[in-house]
């Protein structure tokens, strides 16, 4: 059973997008009422096509080479450049983000707008699956998580419990065991809305922040984002904080489980994960230690007992982590997760009138965007740098850039980089555990202010190309460059590898400690191929521009990266994709590096088996096509249908090892040309993009950018 979408909620004509009003980069969506304001302010190109409405764009004339329809497309992409010179976009798919922003909003006695709201409504019941609940994303089928955190939301929304669809969600609820099978960070949540019991939830003790910075597995040592979400729910579980009685948590409480509330054995349910639900079970030493933490936490933690105050102690200190966090980042967070947890928090401890509280309050929105199917939150405040920096190159290397139709849209580019780069580093770097940040770029925005080590490297790269350009302003000084370079030489780790924000702090042993059930290998930061690769290219090419900055660290740096990604190809020739969908993406970046060190199919055996696994996987159609299941099983899974985003990693790829079957890329040209609209523009096909192995997310500007590069590149290469 296909679901036919259901029609707005809103009048979509009213609806605007805000770009950088409060900071650089920023996303807003604005609903304005019939009426003069609206009148004022037209809609523009950017807010119709992110809706869905129609653009009246015109056709444009056949492509006859694979340039001519890259051409094509940017002329339609670069319509959609906002004011500020980056382009906005969705960046959604998980579906246990929005749930934890409303119980958020909920316990703190906050609202949304009622056409947020309603859209928001409108968004979730569009993307329930067709068995009748929700999965971890849009394209996984119904667990527990994603089935009751979603009707949880719903309900705080205002829908009632038989309205529409409800009734039958529910009973796939009951069916499925109920809620007291959800995950840990469900419990967590549902905890805090006051509905399901903290003596429900494993030990999640602040007190792991009291422990010195030597101890092995203390939280300075694990994934930024583990301990950015680990940090606000240990607070909130070391106070056991609940929000208001409402008459809507009790009726909660009959509604989410299959044997009433009150007699329900909690602290036997806090091992109880539906398998629907299971990515990563528990390994035994954690259960055990959860045993022992059982114990820990039924003693008198007051301060007039004999024991050391340390619940106290533990949470000040988690609180204190919090609150640098929050000030690092212009209160964003690193993620939508921490964001949502640690707004409670400071509800919390300071109240709903306190500035940190109104600051949390002032960003929520920076996380919304409203698309097709409704309102969703986004997987950071978006991913503006990142998209930016891989369409500089693109059109730099195409030689579109160099067109006189395409200079001003350049320039506008090149603008919003200059001000998106770090100039410094954290408020609270030391203090926070930072990673150092000065002349890097972040994934969204540089407020926001977390750096990745293939997003500094992306940014470098696209502004060295930008102002490669003979017309071009040249802003970032070299020195401003040598920031970067400095940055990005720091992030490698003692292999040659790099890993995501930071040097890898601990090994893999501490994913032991791995409580959530959903996600696996998520830790400590490992490291990837699709960061290393852009890490070297990054300092490869700042090398030539100056040969005099670091140059035998850079040396160094480069061969030991080449080392590394050598030693992680796998046998049949391709490497695992951590950040995208999967072995396609992961063995094109990997062949970028190896290109950049004379390695072709003409002289390496690695480059050749590479290329000859990418064409095994060639469809009869001419295109490649991968299921984001790659990741979770880590073996190659097909697609039903191929791909213009995978087909054009694939093109890219195969450029870069030289590959010598040129019909390849040509039948895979012919594919991505036949998926292009008259107007120039490719539809949205699949997801694209993965997290933690198991949660897939969307990059909807990758079908431009890709597409455009790789036809671009081919026209060069087929005629060369």
């Amino acid at each position: 059973m296909v679901r036919e979408p259901l029609p707005p909620a809103t009048d979509l004509l009213g609806w605007r997008l805000k770009v950088s009003e409060d900071s650089h980069g920023q996303h807003k969506w604005i609903y304005l009422p019939p009426g003069p304001a609206r009148e004022a302010w037209p809609q523009t190109k950017v807010d119709k096509y992110s809706l869905g409405l129609e653009l009246d764009s015109p056709d444009q004339p056949e492509p006859k080479t694979p340039l001519d329809a890259a051409r094509n497309g940017l002329k339609f992409y670069k319509e959609l450049q906002s004011e500020d010179g980056h382009f906005a976009t969705e960046y959604g798919g998980p579906l246990f983000l929005l749930p934890g922003l409303i119980i958020a909003l909920q316990v703190t006695g906050q609202t949304l707008t009622v056409e947020e709201s309603l859209e928001i409504r409108r968004y979730l019941l569009n993307k329930r699956r067709k068995e009748g609940g929700w999965g971890l994303h849009t394209a996984a089928p119904p667990t527990v998580f994603g089935t009751v955190m979603n009707y949880v939301a719903l309900r705080l929304l205002g829908m009632g419990p038989d309205e529409g669809p409800m009734t039958e969600i529910r009973a796939l609820i009951h069916k499925m065991g109920g809620a007291t099978g959800i995950p840990t960070w469900g419990k967590i949540w549902l905890s805090v809305l006051g509905c399901y019991e903290w003596d429900g939830v494993n030990p999640t003790p602040p007190e792991l922040w009291l422990l010195p910075d030597w101890v092995p597995f203390a939280p300075w040592r694990w994934w930024i984002h583990v301990r950015q979400t680990f940090t606000p729910m240990s607070y909130l579980y070391g106070i056991k904080f609940v929000g208001p009685f409402t008459p809507l948590v009790f009726t909660l409480r009959q509604e989410l489980y299959t044997q009433p509330y009150e007699s329900i054995n909690w602290r036997a349910q806090r091992n109880n994960i539906n398998p629907l639900d299971i990515y990563n079970p528990h390994h035994p030493i954690f259960d055990a230690l959860n045993h022992v933490l059982a114990i820990y936490e039924r003693l008198p933690w007051t301060p007039f007992s004999s024991c050391l105050p340390l619940r106290e102690m533990g949470n000040r200190r988690a609180y204190q982590m919090l609150t640098y966090e929050d000030e690092n980042t212009g209160y964003q967070t690193i993620g939508p997760v921490s964001k949502a947890f640690n707004m409670v928090c400071r509800y919390a401890k300071e109240g709903a009138e306190s500035d940190a509280f109104k600051q949390h309050m002032s960003r929520v929105r920076d996380f919304l965007w409203l698309g097709p199917d409704g309102m969703m939150m986004t997987g950071t405040n978006g991913s503006q740098v990142w998209d930016l920096a891989f369409l500089s190159q693109a059109v730099v290397e195409t030689g579109l850039a160099d067109e006189e139709d395409n200079k001003g849209m350049v320039q506008g580019m090149l603008d919003w980089m200059d001000k998106a780069q770090l100039r410094g580093d954290p408020k609270w770097k030391e203090e926070g555990y930072r990673h150092t940040t000065k002349g890097a770029w972040c994934f969204s925005t540089p407020e926001q202010s977390y750096v990745v080590s293939d997003c500094a490297a992306e940014g470098l790269k696209a502004v060295m190309a930008l102002q490669s350009l003979a017309y071009t302003p040249k802003p970032i000084t070299l020195d401003r460059m040598r920031d970067c370079i400095d940055t990005i030489l720091s992030l490698q780790n003692p292999n040659g590898g790099y890993a995501s924000y930071e040097l890898q702090r601990a090994g893999e042993a501490m994913e032991i400690l791995n409580a959530a059930e959903v996600f696996g290998r998520i830790m400590v930061d490992y490291l990837y191929p699709e960061c290393t690769t852009s890490a070297l290219s990054a300092l490869r090419y700042f090398s030539k521009l100056d040969p005099t900055h670091r140059s035998e660290e850079i040396k160094t740096a480069v061969d030991k990266a080449i080392r590394w990604i050598h030693s992680v190809q796998r046998p049949d020739g391709s490497w695992y994709g951590s950040w995208g969908v999967c072995f396609t993406y992961a063995t094109m970046f990997a062949l970028e590096s190896l290109a950049i060190a004379g390695e072709t199919c003409a002289n390496s055996e690695r480059v050749r088996r590479a290329c000859d696994f990418l064409v095994s996987k060639q469809m009869a159609d001419g295109g490649w096509g991968e299921t984001y299941m790659s990741c979770v099983t880590q073996e190659y899974c097909c697609h039903e249908q191929s791909q213009v985003v995978m087909t054009s990693w694939a093109i890219l790829a195969l450029i870069y090892g030289q590959y010598p079957d040129k019909t390849v890329i040509e039948d895979g040209c012919r594919l991505v040309m036949s998926r292009q609209k008259r107007d120039g523009r490719w539809e949205q096909e699949d997801t694209e993009g993965i997290f933690n192995k198991n949660c897939a997310i969307d990059y909807p500007a990758y079908k431009f950018i890709f597409c455009i590069w790789a036809l671009g590149r081919a026209d060069k290469y087929l005629n060369a």
